[in-house]
Protein backbone atom coordinates (compact mmCIF):
# COMPACT_ATOMS: atom_id res chain seq x y z
CA UNK A 1 0.00 0.00 0.00
CA UNK A 2 1.67 3.84 -0.91
CA UNK A 3 -0.27 6.18 1.18
CA UNK A 4 0.64 10.04 0.45
CA UNK A 5 0.03 12.20 3.61
CA UNK A 6 -0.09 15.92 2.92
CA UNK A 7 0.96 19.17 4.92
CA UNK A 8 0.98 22.90 4.70
CA UNK A 9 0.17 24.49 8.13
CA UNK A 10 0.74 24.09 11.82
CA UNK A 11 -2.33 22.51 12.98
CA UNK A 12 -1.45 19.97 10.23
CA UNK A 13 2.00 19.50 10.98
CA UNK A 14 0.65 18.44 14.58
CA UNK A 15 -2.26 16.14 13.69
CA UNK A 16 0.07 13.95 11.23
CA UNK A 17 3.18 13.38 13.31
CA UNK A 18 1.35 10.26 15.41
CA UNK A 19 0.14 8.86 12.22
CA UNK A 20 3.58 9.10 10.42
CA UNK A 21 4.80 7.67 13.37
CA UNK A 22 2.31 4.67 13.49
CA UNK A 23 2.47 4.16 9.57
CA UNK A 24 6.63 3.72 10.02
CA UNK A 25 5.69 0.84 12.26
CA UNK A 26 4.26 -1.02 8.97
CA UNK A 27 6.65 -2.40 6.60
CA UNK A 28 4.20 -3.07 4.01
CA UNK A 29 2.70 0.62 3.84
CA UNK A 30 4.55 3.11 1.79
CA UNK A 31 4.58 6.45 3.31
CA UNK A 32 5.36 9.58 1.03
CA UNK A 33 5.03 12.66 2.80
CA UNK A 34 4.43 15.50 1.15
CA UNK A 35 4.90 19.49 2.77
CA UNK A 36 2.99 21.84 0.16
CA UNK A 37 4.67 24.91 2.08
CA UNK A 38 1.58 26.62 2.79
CA UNK A 39 3.47 27.49 5.96
CA UNK A 40 6.89 27.18 5.82
CA UNK A 41 9.99 29.34 7.95
CA UNK A 42 10.86 28.51 11.57
CA UNK A 43 8.24 29.79 13.50
CA UNK A 44 5.80 28.34 11.54
CA UNK A 45 7.28 25.23 10.33
CA UNK A 46 10.65 23.42 11.01
CA UNK A 47 10.59 24.12 14.77
CA UNK A 48 7.11 21.95 14.70
CA UNK A 49 9.08 19.14 12.31
CA UNK A 50 12.04 19.32 14.82
CA UNK A 51 9.71 18.87 18.88
CA UNK A 52 7.35 16.26 16.73
CA UNK A 53 10.14 14.06 15.42
CA UNK A 54 8.78 14.66 11.72
CA UNK A 55 10.89 12.97 8.92
CA UNK A 56 11.83 15.18 6.73
CA UNK A 57 9.39 16.29 3.57
CA UNK A 58 9.84 13.43 0.84
CA UNK A 59 8.26 16.39 -1.08
CA UNK A 60 8.52 19.73 -0.95
CA UNK A 61 6.27 22.07 -3.61
CA UNK A 62 7.18 25.25 -2.17
CA UNK A 63 3.69 27.14 -3.18
CA UNK A 64 3.80 30.81 -2.27
CA UNK A 65 2.23 33.28 0.11
CA UNK A 66 -0.64 34.30 -1.99
CA UNK A 67 -4.54 34.60 -1.36
CA UNK A 68 -6.62 31.53 -0.81
CA UNK A 69 -8.04 30.62 -4.00
CA UNK A 70 -4.53 31.38 -6.08
CA UNK A 71 -3.05 29.49 -3.83
CA UNK A 72 -5.68 26.11 -3.65
CA UNK A 73 -5.26 26.11 -7.25
CA UNK A 74 -1.38 26.54 -7.19
CA UNK A 75 -1.62 23.25 -4.78
CA UNK A 76 -3.86 21.69 -6.68
CA UNK A 77 -1.53 22.20 -9.86
CA UNK A 78 1.42 20.67 -8.12
CA UNK A 79 0.28 17.91 -6.18
CA UNK A 80 -1.51 16.58 -9.33
CA UNK A 81 1.97 15.90 -10.92
CA UNK A 82 3.45 14.42 -7.20
CA UNK A 83 0.22 12.01 -7.74
CA UNK A 84 1.12 11.10 -11.31
CA UNK A 85 4.31 10.63 -10.76
CA UNK A 86 3.84 8.78 -7.49
CA UNK A 87 0.53 7.00 -8.05
CA UNK A 88 -0.47 6.24 -5.00
CA UNK A 89 -3.38 4.14 -3.60
CA UNK A 90 -4.64 6.83 -1.60
CA UNK A 91 -4.02 10.31 -0.52
CA UNK A 92 -4.69 10.94 3.48
CA UNK A 93 -5.42 14.63 4.53
CA UNK A 94 -5.99 16.22 7.60
CA UNK A 95 -7.69 18.80 9.24
CA UNK A 96 -9.50 21.69 7.33
CA UNK A 97 -6.53 24.57 5.97
CA UNK A 98 -6.08 25.30 1.55
CA UNK A 99 -3.77 22.42 1.27
CA UNK A 100 -6.04 19.83 2.83
CA UNK A 101 -9.29 21.17 0.26
CA UNK A 102 -6.34 21.13 -2.68
CA UNK A 103 -4.94 17.35 -2.50
CA UNK A 104 -8.21 16.06 -1.60
CA UNK A 105 -9.52 17.56 -4.85
CA UNK A 106 -5.96 16.52 -7.05
CA UNK A 107 -6.58 13.43 -5.74
CA UNK A 108 -9.73 12.88 -5.91
CA UNK A 109 -9.82 13.94 -9.95
CA UNK A 110 -7.05 11.14 -10.55
CA UNK A 111 -9.32 8.33 -9.30
CA UNK A 112 -6.83 8.15 -6.00
CA UNK A 113 -8.87 7.58 -2.65
CA UNK A 114 -9.12 10.44 -0.28
CA UNK A 115 -8.79 9.82 3.23
CA UNK A 116 -9.85 12.66 5.59
CA UNK A 117 -8.29 12.56 9.34
CA UNK A 118 -10.55 14.79 11.97
CA UNK A 119 -13.39 14.72 9.25
CA UNK A 120 -17.59 16.24 10.13
CA UNK A 121 -16.19 18.49 12.33
CA UNK A 122 -19.08 21.68 11.63
CA UNK A 123 -19.42 25.21 13.18
CA UNK A 124 -22.49 25.60 10.84
CA UNK A 125 -20.81 29.15 9.89
CA UNK A 126 -20.38 29.18 6.23
CA UNK A 127 -18.68 32.59 6.86
CA UNK A 128 -15.15 30.52 8.06
CA UNK A 129 -13.50 29.14 4.59
CA UNK A 130 -12.58 26.19 6.49
CA UNK A 131 -16.15 25.34 7.50
CA UNK A 132 -16.02 25.27 3.24
CA UNK A 133 -13.43 23.17 3.10
CA UNK A 134 -14.57 20.21 5.48
CA UNK A 135 -17.94 20.54 3.54
CA UNK A 136 -16.36 19.73 0.36
CA UNK A 137 -13.27 17.21 1.56
CA UNK A 138 -15.97 15.31 3.36
CA UNK A 139 -18.32 15.08 0.06
CA UNK A 140 -15.66 13.27 -1.73
CA UNK A 141 -13.54 11.27 0.60
CA UNK A 142 -13.54 7.69 0.45
CA UNK A 143 -12.62 7.11 4.22
CA UNK A 144 -13.82 9.43 7.06
CA UNK A 145 -12.24 9.47 10.17
CA UNK A 146 -14.15 10.91 12.79
CA UNK A 147 -13.10 12.52 16.89
CA UNK A 148 -16.52 12.94 18.01
CA UNK A 149 -19.87 11.64 18.03
CA UNK A 150 -21.68 14.45 16.46
CA UNK A 151 -19.15 14.52 13.99
CA UNK A 152 -21.38 11.23 13.11
CA UNK A 153 -24.36 13.16 13.01
CA UNK A 154 -23.12 15.80 10.89
CA UNK A 155 -22.34 13.73 8.27
CA UNK A 156 -24.99 11.28 8.14
CA UNK A 157 -26.98 14.85 7.43
CA UNK A 158 -25.13 15.85 4.75
CA UNK A 159 -25.54 12.34 3.10
CA UNK A 160 -22.57 10.48 3.69
CA UNK A 161 -22.21 6.86 3.34
CA UNK A 162 -22.30 5.70 6.95
CA UNK A 163 -19.86 2.90 5.81
CA UNK A 164 -17.48 5.36 5.13
CA UNK A 165 -17.43 6.79 8.70
CA UNK A 166 -15.20 5.51 11.37
CA UNK A 167 -15.21 6.75 14.85
CA UNK A 168 -11.43 6.65 15.94
CA UNK A 169 -10.21 9.23 18.27
CA UNK A 170 -7.91 12.33 18.21
CA UNK A 171 -4.61 12.07 16.73
CA UNK A 172 -4.08 15.29 18.35
CA UNK A 173 -4.33 13.65 21.33
CA UNK A 174 -1.95 11.22 20.59
CA UNK A 175 0.51 13.70 19.49
CA UNK A 176 0.08 15.24 23.01
CA UNK A 177 0.71 11.85 24.51
CA UNK A 178 3.41 10.81 22.64
CA UNK A 179 5.63 14.01 22.42
CA UNK A 180 4.82 16.30 25.36
CA UNK A 181 6.77 13.89 27.91
CA UNK A 182 7.91 16.36 30.27
CA UNK A 183 7.87 20.71 30.60
CA UNK A 184 10.44 22.10 28.44
CA UNK A 185 11.22 24.95 31.27
CA UNK A 186 9.98 27.42 29.36
CA UNK A 187 7.77 28.79 32.09
CA UNK A 188 10.78 28.71 34.50
CA UNK A 189 12.82 30.61 31.94
CA UNK A 190 10.08 33.29 31.78
CA UNK A 191 9.80 33.62 35.32
CA UNK A 192 6.05 32.75 35.46
CA UNK A 193 4.56 30.75 38.35
CA UNK A 194 2.15 27.95 37.73
CA UNK A 195 -1.88 28.89 37.16
CA UNK A 196 -0.68 32.74 37.58
CA UNK A 197 -1.23 33.64 33.91
CA UNK A 198 -3.39 33.46 31.07
CA UNK A 199 -2.33 32.28 27.27
CA UNK A 200 -3.80 34.29 24.90
CA UNK A 201 -3.94 33.18 21.12
CA UNK A 202 -5.72 35.08 18.07
CA UNK A 203 -5.62 34.68 14.69
CA UNK A 204 -9.12 34.25 12.83
CA UNK A 205 -10.07 37.04 10.26
CA UNK A 206 -13.34 37.42 12.28
CA UNK A 207 -10.80 38.64 15.11
CA UNK A 208 -7.75 40.13 13.99
CA UNK A 209 -8.71 41.82 10.44
CA UNK A 210 -10.69 44.56 11.99
CA UNK A 211 -9.80 47.29 14.43
CA UNK A 212 -12.88 47.60 16.39
CA UNK A 213 -12.30 43.65 17.30
CA UNK A 214 -8.97 44.15 18.11
CA UNK A 215 -9.99 47.04 20.23
CA UNK A 216 -12.44 44.91 22.06
CA UNK A 217 -10.38 42.32 22.73
CA UNK A 218 -7.84 44.14 24.27
CA UNK A 219 -10.50 45.49 26.45
CA UNK A 220 -11.75 42.09 27.37
CA UNK A 221 -8.02 41.44 28.11
CA UNK A 222 -7.25 44.53 30.07
CA UNK A 223 -10.61 43.79 31.99
CA UNK A 224 -9.45 40.43 33.47
CA UNK A 225 -6.99 42.01 35.48
CA UNK A 226 -4.29 38.84 34.89
CA UNK A 227 -1.06 38.23 33.84
CA UNK A 228 -0.79 37.95 30.07
CA UNK A 229 1.15 35.74 27.49
CA UNK A 230 0.29 36.10 24.23
CA UNK A 231 2.87 34.19 21.67
CA UNK A 232 1.40 36.41 18.61
CA UNK A 233 0.64 34.96 15.12
CA UNK A 234 2.03 36.94 11.95
CA UNK A 235 -1.15 37.83 11.08
CA UNK A 236 -2.43 39.23 14.19
CA UNK A 237 1.00 41.20 14.80
CA UNK A 238 1.05 42.72 11.14
CA UNK A 239 -3.19 43.92 11.64
CA UNK A 240 -1.77 45.27 15.24
CA UNK A 241 0.87 46.92 13.65
CA UNK A 242 -1.52 48.41 10.54
CA UNK A 243 -3.97 49.68 12.75
CA UNK A 244 -1.54 51.49 15.45
CA UNK A 245 -2.45 49.72 18.19
CA UNK A 246 1.06 48.09 19.48
CA UNK A 247 0.70 50.72 22.66
CA UNK A 248 -1.75 48.47 23.69
CA UNK A 249 0.58 45.06 23.85
CA UNK A 250 3.17 47.09 26.26
CA UNK A 251 1.60 45.90 29.18
CA UNK A 252 1.33 41.96 28.41
CA UNK A 253 3.91 39.68 27.52
CA UNK A 254 4.32 38.86 24.36
CA UNK A 255 6.51 36.13 22.03
CA UNK A 256 6.90 35.12 18.40
CA UNK A 257 5.46 32.20 17.61
CA UNK A 258 6.38 29.37 19.58
CA UNK A 259 6.64 25.62 18.96
CA UNK A 260 5.09 22.74 20.23
CA UNK A 261 6.32 22.01 22.76
CA UNK A 262 7.26 24.94 24.67
CA UNK A 263 3.62 25.92 23.75
CA UNK A 264 2.19 22.77 25.18
CA UNK A 265 4.31 23.37 28.49
CA UNK A 266 2.90 27.54 29.16
CA UNK A 267 -0.35 25.54 28.11
CA UNK A 268 -0.21 23.08 30.78
CA UNK A 269 0.89 25.46 33.34
CA UNK A 270 -1.26 28.44 32.91
CA UNK A 271 -4.62 29.80 34.93
CA UNK A 272 -6.68 29.43 31.30
CA UNK A 273 -6.39 30.28 27.74
CA UNK A 274 -8.32 32.76 25.64
CA UNK A 275 -8.04 31.53 22.01
CA UNK A 276 -10.01 31.00 19.13
CA UNK A 277 -7.91 28.33 17.93
CA UNK A 278 -9.72 24.77 17.00
CA UNK A 279 -6.85 22.87 18.56
CA UNK A 280 -6.63 24.62 21.28
CA UNK A 281 -10.14 23.93 22.59
CA UNK A 282 -9.00 20.31 22.32
CA UNK A 283 -5.88 20.52 23.86
CA UNK A 284 -6.77 22.29 26.97
CA UNK A 285 -9.57 19.66 26.97
CA UNK A 286 -7.50 16.76 27.69
CA UNK A 287 -4.88 18.64 29.53
CA UNK A 288 -7.66 20.20 31.88
CA UNK A 289 -7.16 23.92 31.50
CA UNK A 290 -10.04 26.00 31.72
CA UNK A 291 -10.37 27.40 27.97
CA UNK A 292 -12.65 30.33 26.24
CA UNK A 293 -13.09 30.58 23.15
CA UNK A 294 -13.68 33.80 22.02
CA UNK A 295 -15.85 32.75 18.63
CA UNK A 296 -19.58 32.46 18.00
CA UNK A 297 -19.42 29.26 17.09
CA UNK A 298 -17.14 25.84 17.49
CA UNK A 299 -16.71 22.97 15.38
CA UNK A 300 -15.69 20.72 18.60
CA UNK A 301 -19.00 20.64 20.48
CA UNK A 302 -17.53 17.85 22.75
CA UNK A 303 -15.39 20.20 24.51
CA UNK A 304 -17.83 22.41 25.75
CA UNK A 305 -19.81 19.02 26.75
CA UNK A 306 -17.45 16.74 28.65
CA UNK A 307 -14.68 18.96 28.27
CA UNK A 308 -13.57 22.52 29.91
CA UNK A 309 -14.20 24.78 26.91
CA UNK A 310 -16.67 27.79 26.87
CA UNK A 311 -17.62 29.45 23.54
CA UNK A 312 -17.49 33.34 25.02
CA UNK A 313 -18.13 36.08 22.26
CA UNK A 314 -18.84 39.92 23.96
CA UNK A 315 -17.26 41.09 26.48
CA UNK A 316 -19.88 40.31 28.97
CA UNK A 317 -20.00 36.35 28.52
CA UNK A 318 -16.56 36.59 28.86
CA UNK A 319 -16.15 38.19 32.45
CA UNK A 320 -19.44 35.70 33.26
CA UNK A 321 -17.53 32.65 31.93
CA UNK A 322 -14.50 34.02 34.05
CA UNK A 323 -16.21 33.34 37.30
CA UNK A 324 -18.02 30.52 35.90
CA UNK A 325 -14.02 29.35 35.63
CA UNK A 326 -14.18 25.94 37.88
CA UNK A 327 -18.05 25.00 38.55
CA UNK A 328 -17.43 22.44 34.71
CA UNK A 329 -16.09 18.87 35.69
CA UNK A 330 -13.91 17.65 33.33
CA UNK A 331 -13.83 14.60 31.39
CA UNK A 332 -12.14 13.05 28.44
CA UNK A 333 -14.05 12.43 25.35
CA UNK A 334 -14.47 8.77 24.49
CA UNK A 335 -11.04 7.57 22.23
CA UNK A 336 -9.38 10.65 23.19
CA UNK A 337 -6.37 8.15 24.50
CA UNK A 338 -3.66 8.29 22.41
CA UNK A 339 -4.87 5.31 19.85
CA UNK A 340 -6.50 6.70 17.20
CA UNK A 341 -3.49 6.39 14.89
CA UNK A 342 -3.20 2.93 15.46
CA UNK A 343 -7.34 2.59 15.31
CA UNK A 344 -6.92 4.41 11.52
CA UNK A 345 -3.76 2.92 10.14
CA UNK A 346 -5.65 -0.64 10.98
CA UNK A 347 -8.62 0.23 9.30
CA UNK A 348 -6.85 0.91 6.06
CA UNK A 349 -4.93 -1.71 5.92
CA UNK A 350 -8.34 -4.20 6.60
CA UNK A 351 -10.03 -2.61 4.15
CA UNK A 352 -7.57 -2.16 1.75
CA UNK A 353 -6.41 -5.76 1.47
Amino acid sequence: MKIICVVGARPNFIKIASLVKEIKRHKEIDCVLVHTGQHYDNLMSDVFFRDLQIPKPDIFLGVRSCGQIEQIAEIMTAFEGVCLEEKPDMVLVVGDVNSTLAAALAANRNGIKVVHVEAGLRSFDRQMPEEINRIIVDQIADYLFITEESAYRNLIKEGINKNKIFFVGNVMIDALKQFFKKETGIVKKMGLKPKDYCLITMHRPSNVDSKERLIEIFDILDSLNEKIVWPIHPRTKKNIEKFNLSDRLKKYTTLEPLGYLDFMSLLKRCKLTLTDSGGIQEEATFLGVPCLTMRENTERPITITKGTNYLVGSKKEIIKAIYAIGKRKKSIPKYWDGKASKRIIDILKKNEN
